[in-house]
């Protein structure tokens, strides 16, 4: 059988990856399906934290759980990982090494921690002044909270997601919730994606004379906040909070979760076309003739009203009945899926979606490709996520030209592992 050829785009760029957790791993990942080299350091003996976030943990061929924590391997695949201890000046010496062959350099270690070690941005970039340095914090380094430690539910509850998630208060079951996923650690990883991008185009092709590196300075904070968009908008021209509406849309309804007789599912009109549509379909052209309901604006205002009377329609029959009324009247209406259900969904196998890759402890392991589809450079290679320094001789050997001895140094436990 024939050798695939490696097109992705990044193919020849080398990221050195001293970050943890999800943000920066979750950026690297995205680079590391492009393409590039990813070099993830983890710390001997511990390794990411991420690896011990569970259950679940993946099986080994006889069916015992390994350290691979299914939140671990959610973030790094296509990586190797080299043991280092950075508290060991032969360790620090051994990531500058690396750093003067590689094109990226990321990190998210709290402001002013990779100083102490001599890894700091200005210590690597007189060692390769052309490096892309990224930093991930927190809250960035710079303001009053720069040195404040951050995860992602105070993210969410600090820069407004909780205010507009969930019920309103009135409501049963009302009050601030957060959002199922580390929203904000993705939100920081995949800016930080852009910004390294953003930076190589600049150093080598966006007519730079000195072909620079440059400091890139990623904040969960801004990210999170960025993220806001429309809902941050509406403060700032109103100067009024925007409210929480559970289901349904701020500014247009229908668009809510409704009860059918045996569960529900979600539906949106998203102009007075589709809502008359709607109406005829359901047997409800009354609906569409009431005064409160003849348009979004006046919808909106009287969705309580609304939400009620199509739920008592919608009662009738169930899921599977009205979507397919609704789809085949080319309605936007789904079901709220388990995540069984929607790898259950055809469009899965359709798009593959679902790639597996062999483990280093010897099982094949599930991964999810990257939703990126690109047709000149596609990215149609996926390693599994490594073992904790699965990587290190491989690397630093062929790297750094380092002795066996030497790389057990480097890479065996101190008496101070601790490094945040």
């Amino acid at each position: 059988m024939e050798d695939i050829v490696d097109k992705r785009p990044l193919k020849g760029i080398r990221i050195l990856d001293l970050s943890r957790v999800f943000s920066g791993p979750w950026s690297t990942q995205i680079l590391g399906d492009l393409g590039a080299e990813i070099i993830k350091v983890e710390q001997p003996g511990r390794g990411d934290d991420m690896r011990r976030l569970g259950p679940p943990f993946l099986a080994d061929p006889q069916g015992m759980a390994t350290e691979e924590s299914s939140y671990y391997l959610s973030t790094n695949r296509n990586k190797k990982s080299i043991a280092v201890d950075l508290s060991l000046p032969q360790g620090q010496e051994a990531i500058r090494r690396l750093a003067a062959v590689s094109d990226v350099f990321i990190e998210n270690f709290k402001v002013d921690n990779l100083a102490k070690y001599g890894l700091d941005y200005p210590a690597i970039s007189k060692i390769n002044p052309r490096i892309v340095y990224c930093s991930i914090t927190a809250f960035g380094q710079t303001g009053p909270n720069r040195h404040r430690l951050g995860y992602d539910t105070l993210l969410q509850a600090m820069c407004g997601v909780m205010s507009v998630t969930g019920h309103p208060d009135q409501h049963p079951g009302g009050g601030p919730v957060k959002v199922g996923m580390v929203l904000s650690d993705m939100l920081a990883g995949m800016y930080a994606a852009t910004a390294i991008l953003s930076a190589l185009y600049a150093r080598d092709i966006g007519g730079q004379t000195e072909a620079q590196g440059q400091h890139i300075d990623i904040s969960m904070f801004d990210a999170q906040l960025a993220a806001m968009s429309h809902q941050a908008m509406h403060y700032l021209v109103s100067g009024e909070n925007p409210a929480r509406f559970g289901n349904g849309a701020p500014s247009v309804s229908p668009s809510n979760a409704f009860r059918c007789s045996d569960g529900y599912i979600v539906m949106v009109a998203g102009n007075d076309t589709q809502f008359k549509k709607l109406c005829s379909v359901i047997g409800a052209e009354a609906l569409a003739e009431d005064p409160r309901y003849r348009s979004n604006g006046t919808r909106v205002v009287h969705r309580e009203a609304l939400i009620q009377d199509l739920e008592n329609i919608f009662r009738t029959r169930t899921k599977a009945e009205w979507l397919a009324i609704l789809e085949q009247a080319n309605l936007v209406a789904g079901p709220i899926n388990e995540m069984s259900d929607a790898f259950a969904d055809p469009q899965i196998e359709a798009r593959g979606i679902v790639t597996h890759a062999m483990h280093a402890c010897g099982t094949q392991v599930p991964l999810m490709v990257s939703p990126m589809r690109m047709s000149a450079t596609p990215l149609d290679v996926y390693t599994a996520p490594p073992t904790n320094g699965q990587h290190t001789y491989e690397v630093l050997s062929s790297l750094l030209n380092m002795e066996d001895a030497d790389i057990e140094e480097v890479s065996r436990l101190s008496r101070n592992p601790e490094q945040n």
